[in-house]
């Protein structure tokens, strides 16, 4: 697998990389990205975005507001969350997730923490969530979209989102912010740069940089995302 590589190193918002998976899976068929973002909170498919998300927070922090094809829940990320894109032209969900969190989990192992999967595809540390995953089926190929905290604001990650009792009841905790942790507070002491090259070495075999006429074609799928339609609950 191919760590895809754009050709500037400038800031986008993050539709522009759910844009991204999608040329990959197109075009390419397989490939494999990390990706960090200004904060955003990313609401999944099907949610209602009035009651997961605090908006009046969001408007006032200048935090953006995507939504995903994908299903899942609500996410909150800005630059100390690590997002992580695994694109494989294999079919199915549960293998195809079984082969990712089992090769994300070992990765976090080499790295001295006790990280283990979960039936929720999610991979905990010390019993805290510090990753949490998606899956997209793309008639071209099987999109995995995860996070990996590293060291988010979590004051912004309580306020931004707003998820209802019941779903923290299931869960057996109080508010999002008992739920998850960073890395950096779990012991790793690596920065969130040089753990995004780590991850790129353990999941990849080479790297593949995009040209400007394909990052202009991913611009162009972006224009979906960025719809206000779409966000609101429209999607297509």
């Amino acid at each position: 697998m191919l760590n895809i590589l754009l050709p500037t190193a400038e800031e986008r918002r993050l539709s522009f990389y759910l844009a991204m998976e999608e040329y990959v899976a197109e075009a390419m068929g397989s490939g494999f990205f990390v990706w960090r973002v200004a904060p955003t909170v990313i609401i999944g498919r099907n949610q209602d975005l009035a009651s997961e998300v605090n908006l009046e927070y969001c408007r006032s922090h200048g935090v953006d507001i995507v939504r995903r094809k994908s299903g899942g829940g609500c996410v909150y990320a800005d630059r100390g969350n690590l997002l992580i894109s695994y694109i494989t032209p294999r079919k199915g969900v549960d293998a195809v997730f079984a082969e990712y969190l089992d090769r994300l989990a070992a990765f976090l192992q080499s790295l001295g923490l006790d990280a283990v999967k979960t039936e929720h595809n999610d991979v905990l540390v010390g019993g805290r969530k510090v990753s949490g995953n998606a899956f997209f089926v793309h008639p071209g190929a099987s999109i995995v979209h995860g996070t990996l905290l590293h060291s988010v604001n979590q004051d912004a990650l309580q306020a931004a989102i707003t998820p209802p009792a019941a779903k923290l009841e299931k869960h057996g905790v109080a508010s999002v912010r008992q739920r998850v942790a960073n890395l950096m507070d779990l012991g790793l002491t690596v920065s969130p740069e040089d753990l995004a090259l780590r991850l790129a070495d353990a999941f990849c075999s080479g790297t593949r940089v995009l040209t400007p006429q394909e990052t202009a074609a991913i611009e162009a799928i972006q224009a979906g995302y960025d719809n206000p339609d779409f966000i609101l609950g429209n999607p297509r």
